[in-house]
Order: structure tokens, then sequence, then C-alpha cells
């Protein structure tokens, strides 16, 4: 088995365990399987692995106050909420904004 840190992205940076592992135990939980949360395939698209779209709203909300953030409508996008890595990589740069003396 193929250890998923080791295969989660182009670039070891974009690995935000913390993140992913907060996600993952939402995303089980949500499926209804908090149990199998360490095991879910973090580059599955979510919707094969059982997300459906009000699955998918209630992981968003779950998101919001799990990281205490709001996500801006713009990034309410397919392609953000594809699979585990995908929303970890939108939270970690919601994240890395809000707490930026500029935001």
């Amino acid at each position: 088995m193929i250890d998923p840190v080791m295969s989660a992205g182009p670039s070891p940076t974009t690995a935000h365990p913390a993140i992913r592992d907060r996600l993952l135990q939402l995303v089980g939980q949500i499926l209804g399987k908090p149990e199998a949360a360490a095991s879910l395939p973090v580059e599955a698209r979510l919707s094969e692995i059982g997300m459906s779209s009000i699955k998918m709203v209630n992981l968003m909300l779950a998101v919001e106050t799990e990281f205490d953030l709001t996500i801006p409508q713009g990034d309410i996008t397919p392609d953000n909420f594809r699979s585990v890595t995908s929303v970890e990589t939108l939270v970690a740069r919601l994240l890395a904004l809000k707490s930026s003396p500029s935001a």
C-alpha cells in the first residue's frame, strides 16, 4: 500500500497533515463511516466514494465550522471539492489568508 502522505501531491509543501486528518474525520462522519476515515483515499473523487450533493453541502458547512472560516462563494467550485486533497489545499489557502495581516 502506498502511503497517502508520500503520494499526495507534486510538492511536499502542499501536504498539510493536521488539516488532512481533520478533513478525513469530517468526510468519514458525513459518509457515516467514521471508523474508515483514516483509510479514505485522499485523491479519490469524493463523489466516487459516496459523497452526494447534499453530503457535499454538509461537508462545506462542516469545513467552515471546523476551521472557523467562511468559504467565499467564488471558491465553492467542483474543483475545490473534488477530493480530500483539493479541499485540503483550499482550507490551507483560506487559513493562510485569514492569518495574513493584510487580509
